[in-house]
């Protein structure tokens, strides 16, 4: 976790530098577009890091448990839908919805402050998802212990 923070300050303290430098800069659209290629990227790459884990250990429970498939069905769903993941869900979102809208610009010179912000939410909608399967694994694995 301690690194995270560490390179989150680091991205952070970078875009500041950045932003200095590059807001008086156009920018092109494939820019902007190239801050959405990385935030897909990014979270197709925690979704297939993450995925297939978070399912065997739903498998697991299930089978410690001894659920039949349809009572697993209803079992696990607080596993993958609560309060505090619908939060994390929304939270991305909100990012994603800027780091869309700002790669979709019909601007031909755009400002590269607006490019740093950009690459800010891709950076905090990637910690958003990192720490929403933190919490998912967390809460699965807290049962398995049980």
């Amino acid at each position: 976790m301690r690194a995270g923070l560490v390179g989150m300050i680091a991205l952070l303290l970078a875009a500041a530098n950045a932003s200095c430098a590059l807001a008086e800069t156009p920018c092109s659209k494939a820019d902007f577009e190239a801050v959405v290629d990385e935030a897909a990227a990014a979270l197709r790459g925690l979704n297939h890091q993450n995925t297939p884990q978070f399912q065997a250990r739903l498998r697991q429970l299930k089978d410690k448990r001894g659920w039949s498939h349809e009572q697993f069905l209803l079992e696990a769903s607080p596993f993958v839908r609560d309060e505090a993941i619908a939060a994390f869900d929304q939270k991305s979102e909100d990012f994603l919805a800027r780091i869309t809208q700002g790669g979709q610009s019909q601007a031909t010179a755009l400002n590269c402050g607006l490019l740093v912000e950009l690459r800010g939410s891709l950076a905090a909608l990637v910690e958003t998802q990192k720490a929403k399967w933190t919490y998912m694994f967390d809460k699965i694995n807290g049962e398995l212990r049980k």
